[in-house]
C-alpha cells in the first residue's frame, strides 16, 4: 500500500525529536559540533543515548543519512545496555529520529513503521489516547540538544530542564543540565549587561547530586571565582583534577580558571594536555591563543624583552586563532583575536582583511557587532593611528541601542579619546560636537546640550549642531 506522504508528514510533525525541536543549522558550525559530540562519546563511557541521537541529527544536516542510521543503532544499543527495563520510554526520541531520517530517504514504509511504534508506546506510557506524552526524559533530551546548539537556545534549555525537574526534582541528570543552562545564561547576561540570575545555589545542588561530575565541579569553581571567592573555587578544581585527570571537557574549564587567575603557564600546561586528547577542539585552540596573547602583553611590559621570544609567541597565537576561525567561522570574537594578533606583529594588511570580512557579515547579533566595532576602533586608534576612524567605529557601536559589554567598551573608549583631545586643547568644535552626540546616544541630555552649546560658540554657522541642540531642547 502506498502511504500518503501528507498524512505521514502530519504524523511526523507530532513526534518529539530533534527534527521537531527547530534546532537551526545557521546557529552552529556543523564540523565543530560533530567533533564536540564525538569527543564527548569518546571520554564519557556511561550512557551516550543523548549524544548518539544528537549525532544522528547532525549527520542528517550533513546529508549523510546512512551514517545517521548507524548512530541511531548505537543509541538503541545503549538503551538496551543501560535501561533494559524501560526500552520504550527511553527510545522515543531515537525512534522519532529514525522516522524522520527514513522519510528524508523516501523510505516511507519504514518511516511509517517508526511513527506507529512511537504512537503505540506513547499510548501505553500515558494511558491517554490522544494527549501528547509529557515525559521528563523528553524534556531533558530537548534541553541537552538545545545546550549543544549555542546561545540562542540557552533559555529554552533552562525551561526544558525546569519542566523535567517538576516531575523528578532529585534527578541528578536533570539537575546537571539545569545548572549548566543557568551558568551559561548568567555568562550571557554579563555580556549583555542584563540582570544576572544567580546560579551558585543551582550549581551547588547539582554538585551534591553528581559529586563525581567534574564538569559541574569546574563550573562551580569558575562561578566562585567570578564572585571573588577564587580560593574556595580552586579547591573544587584540585579535587576534580584528582577525579578525572584526563577528561578534556573538565580540563578546558580548569585551564580557564587558571588563566583568569593569571597563572597562565599552568593554564597552558593543562590546555596542551587536553589538546593531546582532543586535538580538534575549537575551545582549546581559542583558550591557548588567549594565553599566548596574555604572555605577549606581559613580555612587552618588561624592560629586557627578547624580540625573538615575542615573535615566537605571536606565531603560536596566530596558529591557534586561525585554527579556530577555520573550524568555526561563526565564532566572531575569535576573528578579532586573530586580527589583533596580526596587528601586534605589524601585519596590518592581514588584520584589516580579517576585520573587513567580518564587518561585512549580515548575520551578526547586536552584541557581536558592538564588540567588533570596539575591536576595530582600537585597531584604528592604536595601530593605524587614525583617531577619526576609531571615533567613527566606537560611535557605530553606540548607535546600536541594546546594552552590552561591547557597547560599554565603545562608550568608555570614545569618551576617553574625545576628552583627552578636548583637554589637551587639540580638540576643536568637531570633537566637542561629537562628544555631544556620544552623550545624546547615552541618554545624557543635559551633558549633550552643554557640549552642543560649546560647539556652536566655536562654530556658530554649523547647522548640524544647531539642529541637534534644538531637538534636544524640545525633548526635555
Amino acid at each position: 500500500s502506498t502511504i500518503s506522504k501528507n498524512s505521514l508528514k502530519t504524523s511526523l510533525l507530532q513526534l518529539e525529536c530533534h527534527f521537531t525541536w527547530t534546532l537551526l543549522e545557521q546557529h552552529v558550525s556543523l564540523e565543530a559540533l560533530e567533533e564536540t559530540i564525538v569527543d564527548h562519546i569518546k571520554f564519557v563511557k556511561e550512557c551516550n543515548i543523548t549524544d548518539y541521537n544528537m549525532l544522528s541529527y547532525v549527520c542528517h544536516l550533513k546529508n549523510s543519512h546512512e551514517e545517521a542510521l548507524r548512530n541511531l543503532k548505537k543509541a538503541e544499543e545503549a538503551v538496551q545496555k543501560y535501561h533494559p527495563g524501560e526500552i520504550a520510554r527511553r527510545s522515543l526520541v531515537t525512534w522519532g529520529n529514525y522516522a524522520w531520517i527514513y522519510y528524508h530517504m523516501e523510505r516511507y514504509e519504514e518511516a511509517q513503521a517508526y511513527v506507529s511504534k512511537v504512537e503505540n508506546s506513547c499510548k501505553k506510557l500515558s494511558n491517554i489516547a490522544h494527549g501528547k506524552v509529557q515525559l521528563p526524559e523528553l524534556y531533558a533530551e530537548q534541553g541537552w540538544a538545545s545546550l549543544r546548539f549555542g546561545c540562542n537556545y540557552f533559555e529554552r534549555a533552562k525551561n526544558c530542564f525546569e519542566k523535567a525537574l517538576e516531575t523528578e526534582p532529585n534527578n541528578p541528570d536533570f539537575n546537571a543540565g539545569y545548572a549548566i543552562a543557568m551558568y551559561r545564561l548568567e555568562n550571557l547576561a554579563c555580556r549583555y549587561c542584563e540582570e544576572k540570575k544567580p546560579c551558585l545555589e543551582v550549581l551547588k545542588r547539582a554538585v551534591e547530586l553528581n559529586p563525581n561530575n567534574t564538569t559541574l565541579l569546574a563550573l562551580l569553581a569558575l562561578q566562585l571565582q567570578q564572585l571573588s571567592r577564587a580560593n574556595e573555587g580552586e579547591r573544587y578544581i584540585e579535587e576534580a583534577l584528582r577525579i578525572t585527570p584526563d577528561f578534556p571537557v573538565f580540563l578546558r574549564y580548569a585551564a580557564s580558571f587558571y588563566r583568569k587567575k593569571k597563572e597562565v603557564d599552568k593554564a597552558v600546561e593543562i590546555l596542551k594536555k587536553a589538546l593531546a586528547l582532543t586535538p580538534k577542539s575549537v575551545f582549546l585552540h581559542h583558550q591557548l591563543g588567549l594565553c599566548y596573547r596574555f604572555k605577549i602583553h606581559q613580555l612587552k611590559k618588561t624592560r629586557y624583552t627578547s624580540q625573538e621570544e615575542v615573535e615566537n609567541l605571536i606565531q603560536l597565537a596566530i596558529f591557534h586563532f586561525k585554527t579556530v576561525i577555520d573550524k568555526k567561522p561563526t565564532f566572531v570574537s575569535a576573528h578579532s583575536d586573530l586580527a589583533n594578533t596580526y596587528a601586534l606583529s605589524k601585519r596590518y594588511e592581514e588584520a584589516e582583511e580579517i576585520f573587513q570580512k567580518v564587518l561585512q557579515r549580515n548575520n551578526l547579533s547586536c552584541g557581536e557587532k558592538q564588540e567588533l566595532y570596539f575591536n576595530y576602533g582600537n585597531f584604528q586608534h592604536f595601530h593605524m593611528n587614525s583617531e577619526s576612524k576609531a571615533i567613527e567605529y566606537y560611535i557605530e557601536g553606540l548607535k546600536m541601542e541594546k546594552d552590552s559589554y561591547g557597547r560599554k567598551m565603545c562608550r568608555e573608549a570614545v569618551e576617553t579619546l574625545l576628552k583627552q583631545k578636548i583637554e589637551s586643547r587639540l580638540g576643536d568644535a568637531t570633537d566637542i560636537g561629537t562628544l555631544g552626540l556620544v552623550h545624546k546616544l547615552n541618554g545624557e541630555k543635559q551633558k549633550a546640550i552643554e557640549c552642543y552649546e560649546k560647539a556652536i560658540a566655536l562654530d556658530p554657522s554649523n547647522e548640524e549642531y544647531q539642529n541637534a541642540l534644538f531637538e534636544l531642547q524640545l525633548s526635555i
